[in-house]
């Protein structure tokens, strides 16, 4: 309930406060573009409030469905470094899966397919048929499926806000990983990027093995 009253107030300033509006629309337009470079000096121009600020632009992408996720994460990495990119990136992330989740759990399915699509909710419906309980980590290690759309979904079902989160944090975690080590070596050379893209290919690989080892075990079950 308090993230929804920081999201209903945010609301408020967005519609009185005409700055405000503003900064929200051209935060939105960089993430929609993908520019790496001016999300990094988005958050370096708070000066100590940056990673206060990291975290509410992942809320707010969560939202805003289908912002990606990466910018923010690649930004992290090249403002605060890896390790702190890193977990500001996973923090954010896991604030914004919650605040999906309760905005789906409370305002039901019609306000949910507004925000994401019908075609997006029947296939995350056609996912949870497959695997079961063991969709949410599926879903959070394959990095092509939208991360806010999964949480979304999530929240029109039966599961707990507990088992949400255990599977969101241990599923999201590689990814957030990959991503800001590779973010942290855009800058440093060719042989680095070379790793980093190593790493996401392995990222890739992994995901497919351990989904097709909890989609047997669901097939057992």
């Amino acid at each position: 309930m308090s993230l929804l009253v920081v999201v209903l107030c945010l609301l408020g300033l967005y519609v009185l406060v005409p700055g405000f509006q503003k900064g929200v629309n051209t935060t939105a337009v960089l993430l929609s573009r993908g520019d790496i470079r001016g999300i990094s000096s988005l958050i370096q121009d708070f000066g100590i409030w940056a990673p206060v600020i990291s975290i509410l632009l992942m809320m707010f992408q969560s939202v805003l469905a289908p912002l990606p996720a990466f910018v923010i994460t690649f930004a992290n990495a090249m403002v605060f470094g890896w390790f702190q990119g890193i977990l500001y990136s996973w923090v954010g992330a896991m604030f914004g899966a919650t605040l999906c989740f309760y905005i789906a759990r409370l305002l039901g399915r019609p306000v949910t397919v507004k925000l994401i699509s019908k075609v997006a909710l029947d296939k995350m419906d056609h996912f949870f048929d497959i695997y079961g309980q063991y969709t949410i980590l599926i879903c959070r290690l394959v990095p092509f499926i939208s991360f806010d759309v999964v949480s979304y979904a999530a929240g029109l079902t039966d599961i707990g806000l507990g088992s949400f989160l255990i599977a969101t944090g241990l599923g999201q975690l590689p990814a957030t990983v990959v991503y800001s080590v590779v973010g942290g070596t855009l800058s440093q050379g060719p042989k680095m990027i070379l790793y980093g893209i190593l790493g996401f290919c392995l990222l890739i690989v992994a995901s497919l093995v351990i989904k097709r080892i909890l989609l047997q075990r669901q097939q057992r079950r």
